[in-house]
């Protein structure tokens, strides 16, 4: 899959970059793209929830009447969970939410989502960019050039660039990830991803790695 290099000005530069087919052209599979967006979201809980049982709420042990003879329901201490201020029955106790996946699920998943896009058209390949300070008003300027500056973007770079970095993190449409630190759910999550150069060359060198 060849996709055309443009230049920060948005025009194109005249070179193309070779996108594989086995990352970019199957046929996604949308159930794994599923597990792997739900094992995310599960991950991201913190699982603290927690509610007093009658064992731990204040209140006397003693029982407040005799069992019998009284005329009335049969009680036993003011902990009791029926009373106000008792403890919770069957109330949610920390957990983890994390959910297990295959490293080849999870690898699937993140193919899947990559070729999704492609199908939609909705890759862009930049020139690397160079930045001599963090400045935000330049950078929404590129994306305003590769007319992505009105959709939520995934702006994936090969190696942490601070000037970049730190001019993107500003704009709220915008989540700059490294190469390695790509995940389904960020890509699903994204209207439309921005590579640079150097980061869409980097796919090449996985191609061999997703086929074995």
């Amino acid at each position: 899959m060849q996709v055309d290099v443009l230049n920060i000005q948005g025009k194109k530069t005249g070179r193309t970059v070779e996108l594989p087919e086995a990352i970019f052209g199957i046929e996604p599979n949308t159930h794994v793209v599923y597990l792997a967006v739900k094992q995310y979201l599960a991950a991201q809980r913190q699982g603290t929830h927690k509610v007093k049982t009658r064992a731990e709420v204040k209140g006397a042990s003693r029982k407040l009447h005799r069992q019998k003879g009284t005329g009335g329901s049969r009680k036993g201490n003011i902990r009791n969970p029926l009373y106000k201020g008792g403890g919770s029955i069957f109330g949610p106790k920390p957990h983890a939410y994390d959910i297990k996946l295959n490293r080849k699920v999870q690898a699937l998943a993140r193919v899947s989502a990559l070729s999704a896009k492609a199908k939609e058209n909705a890759i862009v390949v930049v020139e690397d960019i160079k930045m001599d300070a963090p400045k935000t008003k330049t950078f929404v300027g590129i994306l305003d050039n590769l007319k992505v500056a009105d959709k939520k973007s995934l702006f994936v770079m090969p190696d942490y660039n601070d000037n970049v970095y730190l001019s993107l993190q500003n704009v709220p449409s915008v989540l700059g990830l490294l190469n390695r630190e790509l995940n389904t759910y960020d890509l699903v999550n994204s209207d439309v991803l921005v590579f640079t150069e150097s980061a869409a060359k980097m796919f090449a060198e996985l191609e061999a790695e997703v086929e074995a």
